[in-house]
């Protein structure tokens, strides 16, 4: 197999995989901790803490950390999410040892100094910013907040105003130390490598001020169901905005549910393209929406379904009343041979397209072993896919699209009752 892992004693997990018909590589350093792992008072330090780590370690300066990928041609960036962070570079193949050494020295000697911390807190704020401003981006904190309450998981990644503004630079930095250890880490690098030498240059860049020098095992996040706060029906923001944003979820499968697979399958047959069930009854028949879209989502412990849509105001009730009788239909009756098919082959389509670049490569890869604790083989993943067959869609559909709903709207409604109604 192209897919090799390795632990070292400090609980480090190392994978790679090799593409050698490519003259790129990708390294990512996966570290187990996102913003389900804050308390009220940090909320949002893991994604602050994502932006601090490019502002200087004690050998490179924030200028010198961007200009020593940039002027490669590489590319560089992070990400933070509910339940992981991510910090990864891409670059031709023979600089893979400077992007691994760059990577790595964000991780283990960042600075994060009081004048960086406040500097970047305004970016962060500018951020949070940028989010209101659209919303169809924040429709789906609202529904966060709105199906999972005041939790770890309804709190946005963002944090609040208020949250980055009271915190200082000594919490973020004991949040740094506490959570960035190597059993909570994982290096992923794909494309034109070979396994043995990544560990190699992975160990020598990790070593730095005696980071390796503990032993421990890798820590994988517990699958347990999680306690949510009592469930609100409709969550609204109001705004005079031209169009109403919507979007209606419920239960979904957790993370390490086997029915995952034909979860997604579902997503994708009632809103996942321009054939997809909801895309046709809400744009093409009636012309009520521009963006119609559907996705299910997995955590450690929970997952959701969820259904997005834009569209007038006026039209709003018509457009919910329309996905209502849509799931209620496939919850009943299933869904035809042929759209499952279809979604079927949308799905394995798009699982095998994502896989051209060594960046997506090391994204699946990475991600699989932050989550799982393994890599799923992709042939098995598309094997999982096929299986799904029109029994497993009606048990799903039936067991999920008729839990308890949840709204969220963004747009110019006074009230929520009305919406309610419906719902009732």
């Amino acid at each position: 197999m192209s897919v090799r892992r390795s632990v070292l004693p400090s609980g480090l997990r190392i994978v790679t995989e090799e593409v050698s018909s490519v003259r790129s590589a990708a390294i990512g350093i996966w570290v187990n901790v996102g913003s389900r792992d804050e308390t009220p008072a940090v909320a949002g330090a893991s994604h602050f803490l994502e932006h601090l780590l490019f502002k200087g370690t004690s050998r490179r300066t924030a200028l010198e950390i961007s200009s020593s990928i940039e002027s490669v041609g590489g590319e560089m960036n992070a990400f933070t999410s509910k339940e992981y962070t991510c910090f990864y570079a891409r670059v031709i193949d023979t600089d893979l040892p400077m992007a691994i050494d760059v990577i790595s020295d964000l991780i283990t000697s960042s600075v994060v100094s009081a004048l960086d911390v406040d500097a970047e807190r305004k970016v962060v704020l500018e951020e949070i910013a940028m989010r209101d401003d659209d919303p169809s981006d924040l429709v789906h904190d609202l529904y966060a907040e709105t199906y999972y309450g005041d939790t770890q998981l309804g709190r946005p990644i963002l944090g609040t105003i208020d949250s980055i503004n009271n915190m200082s630079r000594s919490s973020v930095f004991n949040y740094y130390k506490k959570r960035y250890l190597p059993q909570d880490l994982v290096v992923a690098v794909a494309g034109n490598i070979k396994h043995k030498k990544v560990v190699e240059m992975v160990q020598q860049a990790l070593s730095v001020d005696g980071f390796l020098d503990v032993t421990g095992a890798p820590v994988i996040r517990p699958n347990a169901p999680i306690k949510r706060a009592a469930q609100k029906s409709v969550g609204l923001i109001s705004r005079k905005t031209e169009q109403a944003h919507m979007f209606y979820g419920m239960e979904g499968v957790a993370r390490h549910d086997d029915q995952r697979f034909a979860m997604g399958i579902l997503a994708s047959a009632l809103g996942g393209g321009m054939s997809s069930r909801l895309f046709q009854e809400i744009r093409e028949k009636r012309g009520l929406a521009y963006s119609v879209y559907a996705y299910a989502q997995q955590f450690a412990g929970s997952g959701q379904i969820g259904f997005y849509a834009g569209c007038k105001p006026d039209k709003a009730l018509e457009v919910l009343e329309i996905i209502r009788e849509v799931l209620a239909d496939v919850a009943d009756n299933g869904m035809s041979h042929e759209e499952i098919e279809r979604a079927k082959g949308a799905v394995r389509g798009s699982l095998v397209l994502s896989q051209e670049d060594s960046g997506s490569r090391m994204s699946r890869i990475g991600k699989n072993e932050i989550v799982y604790g393994h890599v799923m083989g992709f042939d098995d993943i598309l094997k999982a896919v096929s299986r799904v067959n029109e029994q497993d869609i009606r048990k799903i559909a039936n067991a999920y699209l008729t839990k308890t709903p949840t709204l969220a709207l963004v747009g110019p409604f006074k009230s929520t009752a009305k919406f309610e109604k419906v719902l009732r």
